[in-house]
């Protein structure tokens, strides 16, 4: 654990760097932070990520603290704290302060390397849909994930909720199949007292956990 103000700032030329990764350590991903004293300071230095010493990174800036102006390709952003600034390889970029003591934070890695988004993001981000009751459009969200995880029993238990409610009752029995035949104990208990399931619950196709 580091805290950024207790993190030694090194002076690089116009820049003031804030050598994260090497006090954290991390090795899945690069993660370092720039400061800025006073307003028009250098926080991002003017590159693309393809010329000598860059890395060949995709980059998200996160501005912590203060503010900052960044430009994009041929688009400015005005950049308050809470503003990320997602840039990829190749696409020039450059970032000054606009109030006194920002921060701006970045993470970095080879495109692609993260791989696929974890299949809870599909679920979670069918959750309004399925608040709203529009189980049709939860299941539209949450099939996107099929893709990269076609056997995960937590996406097929969600989906067959999802199909169950929608009245796609032929392929919630088959998510269903699907999640009782992966390997989370915790579905058989989820799926008995669910009353996601119940227009489902007495077909006579209904499967059983194998387990």
């Amino acid at each position: 654990m580091v805290r950024i103000d207790e993190v030694e700032n090194i002076r690089v030329g116009e820049l003031t760097w804030l050598p994260l990764r090497r006090e954290l350590g991390s090795t899945a991903f690069g993660v370092n932070g720039y400061a800025a004293a006073e307003p028009g300071d250098e926080l991002i230095e003017p590159h693309d990520e393809t010329t000598g010493g860059a890395a060949g990174h995709e980059e998200l800036y996160i501005v912590t603290s203060g503010r900052a102006r960044f430009v994009k390709g041929d688009e400015e952003i005005d950049a308050p704290a809470g503003t990320l600034v997602l840039v990829p390889v190749g696409v020039h970029r450059s970032a000054v302060a606009a109030e006194p003591g920002t921060v701006v934070l970045v993470i970095g890695g080879p495109a692609g390397a993260a791989g696929p988004r974890s299949a809870f993001e599909y679920w979670y981000a069918a959750q309004p849909a399925y608040d709203a009751g529009d189980y049709a459009r939860a299941v539209e969200i949450a099939s996107e994930g099929l893709d990269d995880w076609p056997d995960h029993p937590l996406l097929r238990y969600q989906l067959a909720c999802y199909c169950s409610l929608a009245g796609r009752h032929d392929e919630a029995i088959e998510h269903l199949r699907v999640a009782f035949a992966g390997d989370d104990p915790r579905i058989e208990d989820w799926a008995a007292e669910d009353s996601d399931l119940d227009p489902i619950r007495d077909r006579s196709d209904y499967p059983s956990n194998p387990a």
